[in-house]
């Protein structure tokens, strides 16, 4: 069978976590680039809103990525082949080690690491060459710190479980790749930042000022350069970056990986 050109308006995109600030803006950035986007979240509200707004063709599938039936949910709304497939749902889980609900810790395994296999059963058959296969992880989970429990025990699983796809599916032609950008400057992350600093007696702009202080950048990252780097990967030259984790936290990162 003749491949379609990539990019084509054959190919479907998968972005899990779609109606999040990351999730939603890769929705916008993928239909952009002529992309079919199946965009998967829990709330068909909140996902049939999106589709209205953007601009490009996105399929809403409402489906928990912390359950196994989103696994046929996502195989069900594809069309044609995957040119890339993104996990980029958030943690529910707050709290140091000091303060976590030790539940919540299995609950952000089942969202991110369980999640990460839910999608990769979902969409590999109908993946080939130059399909992309793609998690949005953490710098807590490579280097973590006293605050953040979740994000740092469950990205630090989910790193290793992209290295273990990685493995298996380079030599189909899948490429697989970790994105870490660190804190981004997000309205979760000012919520984050709230918490902390009730638990720790601080201000808000205290904690924020900590965030930026281990930046060498000077700010934390944005949004639209997560995208910059999202879609890069659609680049046929982006085979090479197969299998690594892409740290995208302007230098936030101090411990040598």
């Amino acid at each position: 069978m003749t491949e379609p050109p990539r990019g084509s308006a054959t190919e479907d995109a998968v972005v899990v976590g779609a109606t999040g600030t990351v999730g939603s803006a890769l929705v916008r950035a993928l239909a952009a680039r002529g992309l079919r986007v199946v965009a998967v979240a829990r709330d068909a509200d909140a996902l049939a809103r999106l589709a209205v707004d953007v601009d490009g063709d996105v399929v809403p599938c409402a489906a928990d990525i912390a359950t196994n039936a989103a696994t046929d949910a996502i195989r069900s709304a594809l069309h044609g082949r995957v040119r890339i497939a993104v996990l980029a749902a958030g943690l529910p889980v707050t709290g140091s080690v000091e303060t976590v609900d030790p539940d919540l810790l299995a609950a952000g395994a089942q969202v991110k690491m369980a999640g990460v296999v839910r999608l990769l059963h979902a969409v590999r058959d109908a993946m080939g060459p130059g399909s992309r296969f793609v998690a949005v992880a953490g710098t807590l989970g490579l280097e973590p710190g006293r605050d953040e429990a979740g994000p740092g025990g469950v990205n630090a699983g989910l790193v290793n479980l992209m290295k273990q796809v990685a493995l298996n599916h380079g030599a189909d032609g899948i490429t697989v790749h970790t994105l870490v950008p660190g804190p981004m400057d997000t309205p979760r992350l000012r919520r984050i930042a709230e918490r902390i600093a009730g638990e720790r007696g601080l201000t808000v702009e205290r904690v924020w000022a900590e965030y930026e202080a281990r930046v060498p950048l000077g700010r934390l990252p944005r949004v639209e350069e997560l995208l910059w780097a999202t879609t890069l990967l659609l680049a046929p030259e982006a085979d090479i970056l197969h299998g690594t984790v892409l740290h995208l936290d302007a230098g936030g990162l101090r411990s040598p990986h």
